[in-house]
């Protein structure tokens, strides 16, 4: 396969984001702008399958609606008729390769979910450390655009290797965050009648009462992030609204009020 001068610059371009730090969200998200420009595409995301929560976490976007991928995250993954076949796959693999289009147009997955955002044709890639899941790569194309073609595919080859290395090296790293994240977890179950208490008087969703008690914990926005299993980008949405709806400017006077 050719190449053109400007996409083997695109390439070199999302590599070096590859490679160019050890947080797996910042990385993929530098990484999915520049894959966009590549694939000529709309929407970018990808995520870290987690094998002790049997689902996919740590998702990262590029223009895609935060409170539709909340979406995602709670139900339509689990009713997902296309990703389990796509899995299978050790290569880029153009979502029509499982199920053509008009038969992904007819389901739920698409009217209530690929839709709502405008996605329509998509590639994905995932990558394996032998035979474990350690991320992917989705890509989707609005449907003004033409559907993704074998020399589309071959560019997601040719990134393939230096994604898969770079998601093997920043796993080693969330093993070593592994405790910090099982504790968070284990308080917020610990917490429920706080949580609880902290919906019913500041009308904060369950998200917000969760991340809430998380920062009167004294955790980051990255722990927390991983915790709950939520993009960096999300936690700070999440932030901005409690601080709204408690009247509050910064973490400390959150912290304090939520602790009386």
């Amino acid at each position: 396969m050719s190449i053109s001068e400007k996409q083997y610059q695109q390439i070199l371009r999302i590599i070096e984001s590859l490679s160019g730090g050890l947080d797996s969200v910042e990385v993929r998200e530098r990484a999915g702008v520049s894959i966009l420009d590549l694939m000529q595409a709309d929407y970018f995301a990808s995520y870290v399958w987690s094998s002790e929560q049997r689902r996919f976490c740590d998702r990262v976007f590029v223009g895609m609606d935060p409170e539709n991928l909340d979406r995602y995250d709670s139900y339509y993954q689990f009713h997902d008729p296309i990703t389990g076949s796509l899995q299978r796959f050790r290569r880029p693999v153009a979502v029509n390769e499982v199920m053509t289009q008009g038969d992904l147009m007819q389901t739920e997955f698409y009217n209530d979910f690929l839709q709502r955002d405008g996605l329509h044709y998509g590639v994905n890639l995932y990558v394996y450390d032998g035979d474990t899941n350690i991320g992917d790569i989705r890509v989707w194309r609005g449907r003004h655009r033409e559907n993704f073609s074998r020399e589309d595919l071959q560019l997601l080859e040719m990134i393939k290797p230096h994604f898969r290395n770079a998601m093997k090296n920043m796993r080693l790293i969330a093993r070593e965050d592994a405790s910090g994240i099982t504790a968070g977890i284990e308080l917020a179950e610990d917490n429920s009648n706080k949580l609880s208490l902290l919906m019913e008087r500041h009308q904060l969703t369950r998200r917000e009462a969760e991340i809430a008690l998380e920062i009167a914990h004294g955790r980051s926005d990255k722990e927390i992030a991983l915790a709950c299993c939520i993009s960096f980008s999300t936690v700070r949405t999440h932030l901005k609204n409690i601080y709204q709806k408690l009247g509050v400017h910064s973490r400390s006077a959150l912290a304090s009020l939520i602790s009386q």
